[in-house]
């Protein structure tokens, strides 16, 4: 495994564990500053950024203190250049299971995602 796809690996690994626990102190390492959140997959579009959607993390249960199995994966990560990358990933959140489209940069910060598009779609009870 190449360097540079360990430590987008392990960025990953920070986000996960930031939605899992809600935690928006690792959530917010992962995230660039000047990240956007776009979902689609309802009528309207869904845009923020970070200074938007932290709080929202921050005021909702975590997944983990609803005892919720953890349910996320990494599908792939794919480079263009050398500070340019896409992972695409799966996690689930209640009912609903998440793919990710996460676009990284690198800076002197080190990897971080600068864009988060997703969808979902609700588990059937």
């Amino acid at each position: 495994m190449s360097a540079r796809f360990e430590e987008v690996a392990n960025v990953l690994q920070t986000y996960f564990d930031g939605l899992y626990f809600s935690d928006v102190g690792k959530l917010g390492s992962a995230l660039h500053p000047k990240a956007i959140y776009v979902s689609a997959t309802e009528e309207e579009l869904v845009y923020r950024t970070m200074d938007e959607y932290l709080p929202i993390v921050a005021k909702r249960p975590s997944p983990a203190s609803r005892g919720e199995l953890r349910r996320d994966a990494i599908e792939s990560i794919e480079f263009a250049g050398d500070k340019h990358a896409l992972a695409r990933v799966r996690c689930a959140i209640g009912d609903r299971h998440f793919t990710d489209l996460l676009s990284f940069v690198y800076s002197q910060a080190g990897w971080q995602i600068i864009s988060k598009v997703f969808h979902y779609d609700i588990e059937a009870s």
